[in-house]
């Protein structure tokens, strides 16, 4: 095992009926005022936003909502909720939503404790994060991750430019999560929850430090769990022990836990985001779009660990060939899966079409910020590397 610093302070409440909870939670922190961040009008519809009100005011709490986030958060909602957050004197921020509405609050959070600084700053990293109002989730989906993870990612609408954000500031102070929230999920969104829960734990698991017996043993066993109860959730979104499953797996594979010891690749992630920020599909599309072309760019780097990951996750017979033999069984076997779930395997699956070159070098530049960076750990990849995968992809 090797060194690493790990702490998680977020406050999980689980089960059944928790969202009742959250007032005593909010005021838990010492909360007064709170700003209640949703997307559309799903939450208002179901009722949950009147119990998550009923239960603030329970506690003595004033509360104001600032909704409309949108998929993919802009800058500029954000923005207007920074404002909102000030104009009402909010000393907390709870995000009543999935994975887009809690980085969206992680976010105003930042902006209403820094209001001189510019929002964008902080997502170039041009300005350190030093403080920030507390956060909380009431999670509605079975995958976001970002009720316990340190990062939020944002995009500016003039430029289309994708960023992520690091930090411990923005961790969210607890999370409320209720299973039966899910059970109202599309099937589309189910399967692109499913995608994101593999996608965060393989982008830990495949990286350049081996020899993490442990964390190896829990990501392997929560990417075991996530595909069984995959199918099973699609198959029946009412199993309350299948969403459970999926629910707390989601917030296991973005917290840290299945890449301690090791650096984080996320290289399948940059790429995504290239293609969100272009064309707005959802988070889990675009990775399940790329994940199959970045594997086998990159499956000679390590032949041996995609073998791992096909006998300790898909079963796979160690016998039955040599470890590049069961390193492509394993990649065959998980786009076979994604495909299984109804999920895009390349571009023209994921709906933008076959892309002219142009575009494909486009995409490149922008995910290197005009050269600025590389990506990945597993293997480090640069412009040439990104066209490559994009290109393969591009069918």
């Amino acid at each position: 095992m090797h060194a690493f610093e790990f702490s998680i302070p977020t406050r999980i409440v689980f089960g059944p009926g928790t969202e009742s909870r959250t007032g005593e939670l909010a005021a838990g922190l010492g909360a007064r005022r709170v700003l209640l961040v949703c997307g559309g009008q799903s939450a208002r519809r179901s009722g949950l936003l009147d119990r998550v009100e009923q239960s603030l005011t329970q506690a003595g709490l004033t509360c104001r909502v600032f909704a409309g986030i949108h998929p993919n958060p802009r800058l500029f909602q954000v923005r207007e909720g920074v404002q909102a957050a000030l104009e009402f004197g909010a000393d907390l921020i709870l995000a009543v939503g999935g994975g887009s509405v809690i980085d969206a609050a992680k976010a105003i959070a930042l902006g209403a404790a820094e209001p001189e600084a510019d929002l964008w700053d902080f997502w170039l990293g041009k300005r350190p994060v030093e403080r920030t109002l507390p956060v909380g989730a009431v999670l509605t989906i079975s995958a976001a991750g970002s009720e316990t993870s340190s990062s939020a990612v944002l995009t500016r609408d003039d430029t289309l430019e994708k960023r992520g954000l690091t930090s411990e500031q923005i961790r969210p102070r607890f999370a409320v999560m209720d299973p039966e929230l899910t059970c109202s999920l599309p099937p589309y969104q189910i399967a692109c929850g499913v995608v994101d829960i593999m996608m965060h734990t393989l982008d830990r698991y495949f990286t350049c430090v081996t020899g993490n017996l442990l964390t190896d043993e829990i990501a392997q066993g929560l990417l075991r769990t996530v595909i069984r109860c995959g199918a099973r959730a699609l198959a029946d979104p009412c199993d309350l022990q299948t969403m459970s499953e999926l629910m707390w797996a989601g917030s296991l594979s973005h917290n840290g836990l299945t890449g301690l010891g090791a650096p984080k690749d996320f290289a399948v992630h940059q790429l995504g985001h290239e293609l969100s920020a272009r064309f707005d599909f959802a988070h889990g599309a675009t990775l399940s779009a790329v994940w199959g072309s970045w594997a086998e760019y990159c499956v000679e780097t390590d032949p041996a660990r995609f073998a791992q990951y096909g006998v300790s996750v898909w079963g796979l017979d160690p016998a039955g060939g040599g470890q590049e033999e069961l390193a492509r069984q394993a990649i065959a076997r998980t786009v076979d899966y994604f495909r299984s779930l109804g999920m895009p395997t390349c571009l023209t699956e994921l709906g933008c079409g076959l892309q002219s070159e142009e575009e494909l070098k486009e995409l490149a530049r922008r995910c290197t910020f005009y050269g600025a960076r590389t990506i990945g750990a597993f293997r480090v990849l640069g412009e040439a590397d990104i066209l490559a995968i994009y290109r393969a992809a591009n069918r």
